[in-house]
């Protein structure tokens, strides 16, 4: 196969029990301190050697010079002609991030004051009770995830109610209960036009003001958007929106206004540990390349090469990430996102078609929730599934047997998977092991940590993306779902013939829907 030609990488043919049990110091020798993670590859069907290979592959490709210009500033996302600068947002004051010979970072700066400003007089705010962040995508995934994962940290008074899905049922649940006059609506939008968000801005509008009148939009929503007109014809004041930039990607600007919600409910300080625990790995990435381009020294590198090996040699098109924790239930999502946005693509970024398999599907649970229900495929099923499984040595609650509990399940499953167990003459009760995992761990899940973990697994996505020579950082696959979504969406309502052209499979199902979409 031509992938194989490009990647004559092979990994060590033994089986994981044999390969640790051969070499007592692997354990230390494959494993790394990213910032305040401590990550261990040594599970991972790989030798000193292959390593090696690995990173030189790395080098080949031009890892190193690639993240360079993102650093610099330069339009690395080539079919948008757009920088790529998620790393100002959490850079500190003092750094420098140019755009077409400009720093960003002072404009960034005075963003973040214009956030914690709000955030300090809402939090302050006895008659603020709910904050409900209306958005999609980059705009939802993240700060949702991110409240979620650290709500230990949350305000005392004030809840958090995330709105995404254009299915009316989820604006409904959301507003179900609320009192109009302690509730605040955050809308993101980058244009101010993407149709989930507008609707469900437009029924949260309806909801508030046939109970408060007009002039309440003012005081109750605020808008995180660049389309100052739209804004303004929508009835939200000037000066309660906050603007971010064309060099932030979506599904990257949880660290910019996006993260206003994030923002008001662990406050401006825990929000700034949260940037500071990204920038941190910023820098273990920046600091991990040497001066001709080598990787060997960059774990977070070492990390994207194993998943290189598994889905390029290996032909595993999978990979499961496991949270042994349950604040972090949203975060298999947020990845799937982070990933299969960025680099499910089939072509090269000079057009030509892509040479090797791309873009691994994520998916997950939090342990120990996952072990009954899909684990029996991980330890027993015919596709081998690599494993992220992410712990903490401390909980954010007082149940500590709890905790040790879920622990000893993280430990006992990466060993499980690894080791297996001979059935004894069963085949039902054979574990072939054999199946690899990395373990990332940290002392406790806070902001600084979880900023950490997210900024780890950005560069890991950027690195595969280009071994590949995709551009990670478009998503055109999105749009014609929407494109054809807004031409059909009139066509349901009305009992008109349909346009010349459409699809019998199409006009099928309309002419099913437009007979039962009343009582």
């Amino acid at each position: 196969m031509e992938h194989e030609a490009r990647l004559p990488v092979r990994p060590d043919p033994r089986h994981l029990r044999e390969i640790l049990a051969s070499d007592v110091d692997r354990p230390i020798r494959h494993r790394a301190q990213i910032a305040d993670l401590v990550v261990d590859w040594s599970r991972q069907p790989v030798t000193d050697s292959v390593l090696a290979e690995l990173h030189e592959i790395a080098r080949g490709t031009g890892v190193a010079e690639a993240f360079g210009r993102m650093a610099a500033g330069e339009r690395v996302n080539q079919t948008e002609d757009r920088a790529v600068l998620h790393m100002a947002l959490r850079a500190p004051s003092s750094a420098r991030f140019e755009v077409d010979g400009v720093n960003v970072v002072p404009e960034v700066h005075a963003v973040l004051d214009a956030m914690r400003s709000i955030a300090d007089r809402v939090r302050s705010d006895e008659q603020i009770t709910d904050i409900v962040n209306i958005g999609i995508g980059g705009s939802d995934l993240g700060p949702a995830m991110a409240v979620r994962a650290l709500r230990s940290s949350g305000h005392p008074r004030l809840r958090a109610h995330f709105v995404s899905n254009v299915d009316g049922a989820d604006i409904q649940s959301a507003l179900s209960g609320l009192d109009p006059e302690r509730t605040l609506f955050i809308v993101v939008s980058k244009t101010f036009t993407t149709t989930e968000t507008i609707a469900n801005a437009q029924t949260a509008r309806e909801w508030l003001t046939s109970r408060l009148g007009e002039d309440a939009v003012a005081d109750h929503f605020i808008a995180v958007s660049t389309a100052a007109d739209k804004v303004a014809a929508f009835g939200i004041d000037p000066a309660r929106t906050l603007g971010f930039w064309e060099w932030v990607g979506g599904r990257y600007s949880v660290w910019s206004a996006v993260g206003l919600s994030l923002m008001i409910m662990i406050g401006p300080r825990a929000f700034d540990e949260f940037l500071a625990g990204a920038h941190a790995v910023d820098t273990v990435m920046t600091q991990g390349f040497t001066s001709d381009g080598g990787t060997a020294q960059n774990p977070i590198v070492t990390l994207a090469m194993i998943g290189i090996l598994h889905r390029d040699v290996l032909g595993r098109g999978s990979k499961a990430v496991i949270p042994y924790a349950q604040d972090l239930d949203r975060l298999p999502a947020y990845l799937q996102q982070l990933d299969m946005e960025s680099n499910g693509k089939s072509v090269r970024s000079d057009g030509t078609p892509v040479t090797m398999p791309t873009g691994p599907v994520i998916w997950g649970e939090p342990g120990t929730n996952g072990q009954h229900a899909f684990f029996q495929l991980l330890h027993q099923g015919t596709d081998v599934i690599p494993v992220d499984f992410i712990g903490f040595a401390q909980p954010n609650h007082a149940h500590q047997q709890h905790h040790d509990l879920l622990m000893a399940n993280l430990f006992a499953q990466a060993e499980a998977l690894a080791l297996g167990q001979d059935g004894g003459g069963n085949p039902h009760r054979h574990f072939p092991g054999d199946r690899p995992s990395t373990l990332i761990l940290a002392e406790r899940l806070t902001p600084s940590t979880l900023g950490q973990i997210l900024a780890m697994y950005e560069h890991l996505v950027f690195v595969q993306g280009v071994v590949w020579g995709i551009d990670s950082f478009d998503q055109w696959g999105v749009e014609l779902g929407k494109i054809l979504a807004r031409r059909i969406a009139p066509q349901l309502a009305v009992d008109e013939e349909l346009p010349e052209g459409t699809d019998p499979s199409t006009a099928s199902a309309i002419t099913w829907y437009r007979g039962h979409r009343t009582r």
